[in-house]
């Protein structure tokens, strides 16, 4: 027995030596250890679980959604407080102050800032890149991912149906297939949705990815603030529970929302029917509609991740919720998909 553990060790360094080989671009690109970045959830990707993930040597994101550039200066300076380590900040496209937001993140000496929910205008890419940060960038489609990068993004993330919150109609699996083997070598790219395991992190690393972005998985974290009953959904939640709200009217798109049925996911399509008879109207523009939806979703958030309202709030959750099984530090989340990762690429020839 005691010279097996030797060749154990052995073959576990191997396997964490090759997997650190993979990760390297994408964690030198985010400055960190590993090539993790942290989904950006509204308020659960706040200061407490951000700086928790960057220290554990992943990459946190401070999910800002509708937060005033004031507030986020807050969040930027509190989760400073806590890690010495880079994390990034989202920033939603359609947000009316979105230029001051850029702002308040090169007054803050942000690294890296995330466009997300639209494609960013390129005024916005610019400011962002003049004033010392790298753009990140979420592109549904190889058309799109090509014209983000002629915008200027420094690096892209590809998000597949799977994921939880706001998503696009195409799986991570096609869109890594079609977007990876053409793109992977002029930015880093890094996949997301669906992701819960150390192994099909590997898998994408393998086709090109510089790395993989996880939201549902860190929900748990013991760091997370999110409501003790909003863990208990996640942990009690399967793949098949995770579903995508409906578009009522194909002349108003509305982007669907993967989130745990229940009361709340009904609400919203019946204050979807009530935003479209308003644009219809007359009362509310486009631009106005979308805004109205993205402040539901917002409020609806916010009631279950912090008063814990499971029933009538929203519980965005990607389908890797299934794999969500308990509460446990940041830390030991990551080392757990570090160390199934490595164990399957030590299980493989060299």
């Amino acid at each position: 027995m005691d010279s097996i553990a030797p060749i154990a060790a052995s073959i576990d360094a191997d396997g964490r030596t090759r997997l650190g080989h993979l990760m390297a671009r994408g964690a030198a690109f985010f400055g960190s250890r590993y090539a993790l970045m942290g989904g950006a959830m509204s308020w659960v990707s706040e200061r407490n679980l951000v700086a928790a993930l960057s220290n554990a040597g992943a990459f946190g994101v401070i999910a800002c959604g509708a937060m005033e550039p004031d507030r986020l200066a807050q969040e930027i300076a509190g989760t400073q407080a806590l890690t010495k380590r880079p994390f990034g900040v989202n920033l939603i496209t359609m947000h009316p102050r979105l230029d001051q937001l850029v702002d308040t993140c090169l007054a803050a000496q942000v690294g890296h800032i995330v466009f997300a929910g639209g494609i960013p205008p390129g005024a916005a890419i610019k400011k962002a890149r003049d004033g010392g940060a790298k753009v990140v960038c979420f592109a549904p489609a190889l058309a799109l991912a090509k014209k983000l990068v002629r915008s200027g993004a420094d690096a892209l993330v590809i998000e597949g149906s799977e994921a939880g919150g706001h998503i696009g109609p195409v799986s991570l699996n096609v869109l890594a297939q079609e977007i990876l083997p053409i793109m992977a070598d002029q930015v880093p790219i890094f996949v997301a949705g669906g992701i819960g395991r150390g192994e099909a992190i590997l898998s994408y690393l393998e086709m090109g990815a510089a790395g993989a972005q996880l939201g549902t998985r860190f929900v748990c974290a013991t760091e997370s603030i999110a409501h003790p009953l909003f863990k208990r959904a996640f942990i009690r939640g399967a793949a098949r529970d995770a579903v995508p709200t409906l578009q009522i009217d194909e002349r108003f798109p509305v982007i669907p929302v993967r989130a745990l049925g229940n009361a709340g996911t009904k609400r919203f399509m019946a204050h979807q029917a009530e935003v479209l008879a308003k644009f219809q109207s007359g009362a509310l523009t486009k631009e106005a509609a979308q805004l109205d939806i993205e402040h539901f979703w917002a409020g609806a958030l916010r009631r279950a991740v912090i008063d814990g309202d499971v029933e009538n709030g929203s519980l965005m959750a990607g389908q890797s919720v299934g794999m969500v099984d308990r509460e446990a530090p940041a830390a030991e989340i990551i080392a757990e998909l570090i160390g199934q990762a490595s164990a399957a690429l030590a299980r493989r020839p060299a």
